[in-house]
């Protein structure tokens, strides 16, 4: 694939994550696809992916950079969402917040193969911090 090709592609797999085509998700990812480090197989992206959904029912994926250089991807998403309960092992509960990741993919046979993802989970913890100071 060439950069055009791999990121227009990227924007396809973002659109089918936003509007939740689980059934389309093979399109995009292999069946042999690892998550930082562990291999998870398509079902078990898919299996996270629907639970991030449920956690997050207002969850949708920002491309904020996009950068591609064949075989790879490198994406910062924003998140503007309001998680219910715990979510990266804070409690949020509702209230909403903003955050971005740091995701890597490795493209092979024009599928995602590999993804690393580092989530800040530290401006979440700022904003619960200073929510909880105003009160």
């Amino acid at each position: 694939m060439n950069i055009t090709d791999l990121a227009d592609a990227y924007r396809a797999y973002i659109a089918c994550l936003n509007t939740q085509e689980w059934s389309r998700l093979g399109y995009f990812v292999r069946e042999d696809v690892q998550y930082n480090g562990e291999p998870i197989g398509l079902s078990g992206y898919r299996e996270m992916l629907e639970r991030d959904f449920l956690k997050i029912p207002d969850l949708r994926f920002d491309i904020q950079l996009l950068v591609s250089e064949p075989p790879f991807v490198a994406a910062r998403l924003d998140f503007n969402c309001t998680p219910k309960g715990q979510f990266l092992g804070l409690d949020v509960n509702g209230q909403q917040v903003s955050f971005a990741e740091n995701v890597f993919y490795e493209f092979r046979q024009e599928k995602i193969r590999k993804v690393w993802s580092v989530i800040d989970k530290a401006a979440i913890e700022g904003q619960l911090a200073l929510r909880k100071t105003k009160r």
